[in-house]
């Protein structure tokens, strides 16, 4: 019987390599058998002829791969940004078919802008338009999220204080809302007004919203405070410090003491006194009887303060001394020019920080605190005008006949532009410490106040321009220099600003109409007291677009147009 050949024998060519290069596998599964050559070609080479290499494993290539020789086109941009979806695809769509092609830009609210101009910039877009920054992670964030209700009292904390000290409300709501967007928390809509702070976040649509509010019950002048304040802001949203180091900053801010001591702010108050009065043609003894008489109001001011009477009546025993020094020098009918007493003192009185920040609002869209603010301006005023007249009256009844109490006259013959200069920038300098600024900004706004008071005095006496669009065009320069020197020093406008304005305050103008109120003069005394809000207006509204004409050379993050992207409050037309 014959035996079946052995498995990988020979049998006519049966799992041999014929000559085709295969080796011996007839043993192995039909499945498991490598194809022949006859499968893989059609055509099969002859013997002596070389068979061709093997063909290596398919790899699937790209159909686009560049030719060897060539060298890929570099992007100009990283390459991370290229595979974000574009706002506004939804389903399967292509991300090719959007994306441009070196990427898509990413907004980048990093410190190449001042976080007031980035903040204003989201804060006036619609929620469902902003767009998402890149800013650092934090460690306390990694794992458990934002701390929320922290969060939120670290905002509320840092907008009380930058209220308090006068800060407008739009710039207090960038405020916030940059702090809570440095820390996660992105849908947060911040709400300002005159007395009382509020921030409301949602995680998501279908979550509850959390709300935290605080109330500004004292307001206290610290220019100084403010600045920090600021400092730290900045470094919240741009070096992205964490939680803890932003609570710890903040206690220090608070610790800190005012730069000047209490004896310095009122020796400040007598020499801007005594500068006003230089203003209207007043010499040496006006000087020093305008400083001694702002010294005793500012004295009786804080005694009244620490027995806890109102502002009111703080501003009404303030305005007291300086007209009653002013009256004795026109009682006794000395050289002595009264009248220049008497509006030096008002200088010291007139709130101008106040009124500026109350327009700002206004013409900002904060309609609420502006109105607010309005009030509280009207009832200082109306505080010194109680003031002022209770010691005219009392004068004119006495001798009926004073003629030397009028500010007019002095100020028709008066035209010293040096001196008139100097007395300006002293009287800046004077302002500058009652705002307890610090003292980098001080030589700032010192020639900044010059600077307002040299182009108000060649408007009016020069150009012979009225006295109210001088005072505007002043005032706009003011602001625009502040505005400018704020963003180049990351800082407030505010200690550019506020002081440097000092010297266009409608000191005279006041005091003529309260003049002619005593004197029973109506008519006159209201056209003089329309004229002093006109000339407040003026300096109000001048700030503002002095700091709107800064903005409009400056870039907005993200953008390449200058002044684009930031928009206006309300568009209402009217309707």
């Amino acid at each position: 019987m014959a035996s079946d050949p052995p498995r990988g024998s020979s049998d006519g060519g049966s799992g041999r390599s014929n000559g085709s290069g295969t080796s011996e596998q007839a043993g192995l599964p039909e499945e498991r058998k490598p194809q022949s050559d006859e499968a893989r070609s059609a055509f099969t080479p002859p013997l002596g002829v070389p068979l061709p290499p093997p063909p290596e494993e398919e790899h699937p290539t790209s159909e686009f791969a560049l030719p060897d020789g060539l060298r890929a086109e570099v992007p100009a941009e990283p390459e991370g940004s290229a595979f974000a979806r574009p706002g506004g695809t939804t389903g399967q769509t292509p991300l090719s078919t959007f994306t441009p092609p070196h990427g898509i830009p990413v907004l980048s609210l990093t410190k190449e802008a001042p976080w007031q101009d980035r903040m204003r910039t989201m804060l006036r877009m619609p929620i469902h338009e902003r767009p998402v920054p890149e800013r650092a992670e934090r460690a306390e964030e990694e794992g458990t999220g934002p701390a929320v209700p922290r969060v939120l009292d670290l905002t509320l904390r840092i907008g009380e204080i930058l209220l308090a000290g006068g800060e407008g409300a739009e710039d207090v709501e960038a405020a916030m809302f940059g702090v809570a967007h440095a820390y996660g928390l992105e849908r947060v809509e911040p709400t300002v007004t005159f007395t009382l702070l509020s921030i409301s976040y949602q995680p998501s649509l279908v979550d509850d919203p959390v709300t935290a509010s605080r109330t500004v019950r004292r307001r206290g002048v610290d220019y100084n405070r403010l600045s920090a304040v600021f400092g730290l802001v900045d470094e919240i949203t741009s070096e992205g410090i964490s939680l803890e180091e932003a609570y710890r900053g903040l206690a220090e801010i608070r610790r800190n003491r005012h730069p000047y001591p209490s004896w310095g702010l009122t020796l400040a108050s007598g020499l801007l006194s005594g500068a006003a009065s230089m203003l209207v043609g007043g010499g040496t003894l006006v000087f020093i009887a305008a400083a001694i008489g702002s010294i005793l109001g500012d004295r009786i001011a804080w005694l009244a303060s620490a027995r806890g009477l109102p502002e009111f009546y703080q501003f009404v025993v303030a305005a007291m001394p300086p007209a009653g020094i002013g009256l004795v020098f026109a009682l006794a009918h000395s050289n002595v020019q009264s009248s220049a007493v008497i509006t030096g003192g008002l200088f010291a009185l007139i709130p101008g920080r106040a009124l500026v920040a109350a327009v700002q609002d206004g013409l900002t869209g904060y309609y609420i605190t502006a109105s607010a603010r309005l009030l509280e301006v009207g009832y200082l005023i109306v505080g010194i005008v109680v003031g002022v007249l209770s010691v005219l009256y009392l004068g004119l009844q006495v001798d009926p006949g004073l003629k030397r109490l009028n500010p007019e006259q002095a100020l028709q013959l008066y035209n010293e532009p040096l001196v008139q200069t100097a007395a300006s920038m002293l009287l800046a300098l004077a302002f500058c410490v009652l705002l307890q600024q610090e003292r980098h900004t001080v030589a700032f706004a010192t020639i900044n106040g010059g600077v307002a008071w040299v182009v108000y005095g060649a408007l009016t006496s020069t150009a012979g321009f009225n006295a109210v669009p001088s005072t505007a065009i002043a005032a706009g320069l003011v602001g625009l220099f502040g505005q400018l020197l704020s963003r180049y020093r990351y800082a407030s406008a505010l200690p550019y600003v506020t002081a440097a304005i000092g010297p266009l305050l409608p000191g005279s103008a006041t005091y003529f109409g309260l003049l002619n109120f005593a004197q029973g003069n109506l008519l006159e005394g209201f056209s003089s007291l329309i004229k002093a809000a006109s000339l407040a207006l003026a300096i109000a509204v001048g700030v503002n677009l002095g700091g709107e004409v800064a903005r409009l050379f400056l870039r907005a993050p993200g953008l390449t147009e200058a002044g684009a992207g930031r928009r206006a409050a309300k568009r209402t037309r009217g309707f």
